[in-house]
């Protein structure tokens, strides 16, 4: 199924996000004009090591995917609200889509696993919901269920861990930071206001609270990957400000995510 959905504001023509710009070999070399500040540039930005569904051992979908034709405006950072492990191997990393698929599948009757990408403690990235790869290298965007009413234009990022009182680890937020620079580079998203936690739009706890206050960081961190000099003053504009409900505490349920 395909959509002619107008991008969003926050979204960055293409011709803009690759105007002054080299591609070498699949990455995106920036020239000296930056994206929405002057300065330094030359950063490279490439896809991350992603594991496939095939890598993982994906169930078959129930049915099609819905696939738009347009890309995503946010990015909706998620915790699994599931153990903080100290297996941080990748057969564990498969393990926990595997285990997340069967919860989406299994117990909410879902299509499919919910989210488009997955990142383990150990800092391994998994693809999610089928044909979301797919999509991305190609500008477009697979409908998930990670953000209630609102997965027709979000993609979201699970984030394996609990993190309501506790710093998730460094090998975790290298990989998240990698994952969403690519991410706003193949949707010519600008990082300051497209990275929003998942409480911005429903009422929930996700992505617990000190990994939701380290969001500003990363959104700095992210566009510096994508070697942007923002202003330190500049906010997301967020869509919601509906605030945190307490957390369930049930293995892979961290609020509201279908419809």
């Amino acid at each position: 199924m395909t959509s002619g959905r107008p991008p969003n504001q926050n979204q960055i023509s293409r011709r803009g996000l690759f105007g002054g710009a080299a591609v070498l070999g699949g990455a995106l070399v920036t020239g000296a004009t930056g994206l929405w500040a002057p300065g330094r540039a030359h950063a490279v930005l490439a896809e991350p090591q992603t594991h496939d569904r095939a890598a993982w051992n994906a169930r078959a979908p129930k049915s099609p995917v819905t696939v738009y034709d347009h890309g995503p405006d946010h990015i909706v950072v998620h915790h699994t609200a599931s153990p903080n492990s100290t297996d941080l191997s990748i057969e564990h990393a498969f393990q926990l889509s595997r285990d997340i698929q069967n919860f989406h599948m299994d117990d909410r009757g879902w299509i499919d696993v919910g989210q488009q990408l997955t990142i383990s403690r150990g800092g391994f990235v998994m693809e999610g919901r089928d044909q979301s790869l797919a999509a991305i290298r190609s500008g477009r965007h697979v409908e998930g269920a990670q953000t209630a009413n609102e997965n027709s234009h979000t993609i979201g990022i699970e984030n394996e861990g609990l993190y309501s009182d506790v710093n998730p680890p460094d090998t975790l937020i290298d990989s998240l930071i990698e994952t969403m620079a690519w991410l706003c580079g193949a949707y010519g998203l600008n990082p300051m206001e497209a990275i929003v936690g998942h409480r911005d739009y429903v009422a929930t706890e996700c992505p617990g609270q000190v990994l939701y206050d380290r969001l500003p960081e990363l959104r700095e961190r992210t566009a510096a990957a994508m070697g942007q000099r923002l202003s330190q003053n500049r906010r997301p504009h967020l869509p919601h400000r509906t605030g945190p409900n307490p957390a369930s505490r049930v293995r892979f349920d961290h609020g509201p995510a279908a419809g």
